[in-house]
């Protein structure tokens, strides 16, 4: 999601500032008692494929999430939504959904995948041209289906194993494999960025791109359902990481 380390703290610090902004803390679903036990997520037989030898940092790493997405994340979205009106809110996800289309594309092409290849550029033309730079999605009305490939996808492809599971912060539920798979997505994009420099001339550089990182950080928080729920029952870590586990094998199926 991030180009660089210097630029999330940009983002972090500017998420902050607004955060002081919103009306009123996030509300979270009230305390209910757990559905299902410990064990049920965390037995050999259920996360045979989710080896967790870093559960204490995880763990931190989990606590951190749900008290940054408390205090400054869903605070900010819940502004969001209530100051951008919802034709606006749409094309602004549109957009950044068309740019990623770039990173669907180069993985497709790593991947040898030709027909999604193709139709992600397709896509990509149609909506940046006819969709006025993206805010617009005709691409799908025309029946191409969006793909979402990136590099973790391509050194699975390539035969790299997924590694531990690991909690970053923000970004939350990952492997070792699709963390470094999210290093070279943002590589790649920053390089093209910095190649094609839309904002050079501008003499606003810096300022235009942390308003967009911190714009497109905005818009993956609002079109995310989960929220995460501080009912102190231990098994919603297990719980957690076995349904993201659980995504990432249908994921290889499909």
């Amino acid at each position: 999601m991030y180009s660089n380390p210097i630029r999330l703290i940009n983002i972090i610090i500017l998420v902050l500032t607004l955060a002081g902004c919103a009306a009123r803390p996030a509300v979270l679903p009230d305390e209910v008692p757990p559905m299902h036990s410990v064990g049920e997520f965390s037995d050999d037989e259920n996360v045979s494929r989710t080896r967790d030898p870093w559960e204490g940092f995880n763990r931190s790493m989990y606590k951190f999430n749900y008290e940054a997405d408390r205090f400054v994340l869903l605070p900010v979205v819940a502004g969001y939504e209530t100051a951008v009106p919802r034709f606006a809110r749409t094309g602004v996800s549109n957009f950044f959904v068309n740019i990623r289309e770039v990173r669907t594309l180069y993985n497709c092409i790593l991947q040898a995948k030709g027909k999604k290849s193709l139709a992600t550029l397709g896509r990509f033309l149609t909506n940046s041209t006819i969709g006025i730079g993206g805010l617009f999605d005709p691409a799908t009305a025309f029946g191409w289906r969006r793909e979402n490939e990136d590099f973790d996808r391509t050194l699975e492809t390539w035969g790299v194993g997924t590694g531990p599971y690991l909690v970053l912060p923000i970004l939350g539920p990952n492997t070792a494999r699709s963390a470094g798979g999210l290093a070279v997505d943002g590589g790649v994009r920053w390089a093209i960025a910095n190649a094609i420099d839309p904002f050079g001339g501008t003499g606003i550089r810096t300022e235009i791109e942390t308003g967009t990182t911190a714009l497109e950080t905005v818009d993956l928080r609002y079109r995310e359902s989960f929220r995460y729920f501080d009912s102190d029952y231990p098994f919603e870590y297990y719980m957690v990481r076995y349904l993201f586990s659980q995504e990432r094998e249908l994921k290889i199926l499909r």
